[in-house]
């Protein structure tokens, strides 16, 4: 940023710009209107608009309309399956300028460690990541994390420069009911943002939450919930996952009315689905092309996030504002033909100049070697719960289900797309094995795992045979963690994330390559999911109803209780 004079000078036309955007036109959030004139910036920051200015380098934006930088308001960087650097790399020159993330799969693993990689590589990249304080490690009791952080390990964080608040407050039963290391973390942040998370609540326990001091919610699924929730005054952030679809339900909600009261973000969202469909440019071009006008989606995008989380001086083409600039062809294709991040032109040079940060947990897959008796399900019951899939959805149904007891087991049945589904305790505390069936997969053979599983990060593998359940879930270890598809006693498709399990370090290119092998080797084992791997994931994470496991067994959410 310029001193004070300097900006002042510039933004005055006393002296010349340090960079004019010149020939496009800013579309205006709070008025709507298409405004004429050049952009001109000073370091960080924009200076005038609406003039005609001089400035030491000049860059010809005719024919295109200028935006403010797209924030993400939650996301886990995580999920993206690639390093910050990596993701900013994928993200940046599509638009998104400001990612507000929590790292909390990476702190579930490594602990405060793993956050404090996530400050330290924000401090790095182009793209401006900050981080809101992961609330919930472990997300509840009924799951073994690898580590634990209570409200004094996160108050020494609190003043970093890129801490916002508290991160999504997961245990909303824990909330309501007063738990008292939610409660500490809650006192912690009196006064400054926390973010929520709390599916299909409404009525009374949605007051008593909000009451908390939570102010903004993205695990809305249907219009009538965000309805309430913004009815509440929450501040909805919209999300646009590769499981958690929620566009097109809340689409009817967003106009010019109630932007200003509503976001976007992605949460968990992989370069597989960015490069095929994008990201919050996605969300903007979709919701547009279903009726939302431009000035709606634009706000919701940049305007709206930025005072939602209290970023100050952001989501405004206007003097005064940071320099985050998205040319774009036209409003309605939301396609980025170039990008300025706090005043820097997005390319490769700019990634080039950042200073990489060293990623950290190696070596995090504890687990013990596992046999193929392992995935046996005991019992003197036929009747069975069951896990329903809901593609598109990180919530699940409850369902029972007949299974008949052959020599002391109940065996997958493909036939009936029952298929046993198993979480190994990789951390090295328990040992743990849990066990139970699943419908929604298709799977007719093999078995597919992932150390991706929310939000403890065990082994979830799901399969049609005990021994390629075992064999996936053992290869797994020797690759540090990762995506395998097994069948016949083969690994036929594999993706490596040696970074806490949840990362890797190659190129976002050669993950995606990688994430197209993986679908296509499970689509050849009968699987219908698109995202088979982290659909998976979300079926171990409980805190989103209806029927869930851990390694310690099936959870009903409902009841938030243990049932087998």
């Amino acid at each position: 940023m310029g001193d004070l004079e300097t900006r002042i000078e510039q933004g005055r036309g006393d002296a010349p710009a340090d960079l004019v955007l010149r020939g496009g036109r800013v579309f205006d959030l709070v008025t709507g209107q298409i405004l004429e004139g050049d952009v001109a910036i000073c370091g960080d920051t924009i200076v005038g608009t609406c003039a005609d200015y001089e400035g030491r380098e000049i860059v010809d934006v005719s024919g295109l309309t200028l935006v403010p930088g797209f924030i993400d308001t939650h996301l886990h960087i995580e999920s993206s399956l690639v390093t910050p650097f990596e993701f900013d790399r994928l993200v940046t020159p599509l638009g998104v300028t400001t990612a507000i993330c929590d790292p909390h799969e990476i702190a579930n693993v490594l602990g405060v460690p793993g956050i404090r990689y996530f400050l330290d590589a924000a401090g790095e990249t182009v793209l401006d990541i900050h981080v809101n304080l992961s609330s919930c490690v472990p997300s509840t009791e009924m799951e073994t994390a690898g580590a634990r952080i209570e409200a004094a390990d996160l108050v020494p964080l609190m003043d970093h420069p890129k801490v916002i608040g508290l991160a999504e407050v997961m245990n909303y039963p824990g909330v309501i009911h007063r738990d008292p290391g939610i409660m500490a973390k809650l006192r912690a942040f009196e006064g400054r943002h926390m973010d929520g998370h709390c599916p299909m609540l409404s009525g009374r326990d949605l007051n008593a939450y909000i009451a908390s001091g939570i102010r903004t919610e993205h695990e809305a699924t249907t219009a009538e919930e965000a309805r309430e929730k913004l009815q509440k005054g929450m501040r909805v952030l919209i999300r646009e996952g590769s499981v958690s679809k929620d566009l097109e339900a809340l689409i009817p909600l967003l106009d010019e009315r109630t932007a200003p009261y509503m976001c976007l973000c992605t949460d968990d969202r992989n370069p597989l689905d960015i490069g095929e469909h994008g990201h919050l440019d996605y969300m903007i071009r979709t919701a547009i092309a279903r009726g939302v006008s431009p000035l709606a989606a634009y706000r919701a995008a940049s305007l709206s996030a930025a005072e939602a989380f209290g970023l100050k001086g952001r989501g405004l083409i206007a003097p005064g504002q940071r320099a985050d600039i998205v040319a774009l062809g036209s409003l309605e294709a939301c396609d980025a033909r170039a990008v300025w991040c706090g005043g820097v032109p997005v390319g490769e040079a700019a990634f080039a100049a950042r200073r990489i940060t060293d990623p950290i947990g190696r070596g995090s897959v504890k687990a013990r070697r596992v046999a193929a008796a392992d995935f046996r399900t005991t019992g003197n019951r036929t009747e069975t719960d069951v896990i329903g899939v809901i593609e598109g959805k990180i919530i699940t149904e409850h369902l029972h289900e007949e299974i008949p007891i052959a020599d002391g087991d109940k065996r997958p049945d493909p036939a009936r797309d029952l298929v046993k589904i198993a979480v190994v305790e990789r951390h090295g505390i328990n040992g743990n094995i849990a066990t139970g069936f699943v419908r929604g997969f298709g799977l007719q053979r093999g078995a597919i795992a992932s150390t991706v599983c929310h939000d403890h990060h065990n082994i979830a593998v799901v399969g049609a045979d005990y021994d390629d359940m075992a064999l996936a879930a053992n290869r797994l270890e020797d690759l540090e963690g990762g995506f395998v598809v097994t069948e016949g006693g083969a690994v036929r498709a594999e993706l490596a994330l040696p970074v806490a399990g949840l990362m890797s370090l190659a190129p976002f290119e050669e993950v995606r390559a990688r994430l197209e092998e993986l679908r296509a080797a499970a689509k050849a084992l009968g699987v219908g999911l698109e995202e088979p791997f982290l659909q998976l994931a979300f079926l171990a994470l409980p805190v989103i109803p209806a029927l869930k496991i851990t390694d310690r067994g099936l959870v009903d959410v409902t009841k938030f209780e243990i049932i087998g």
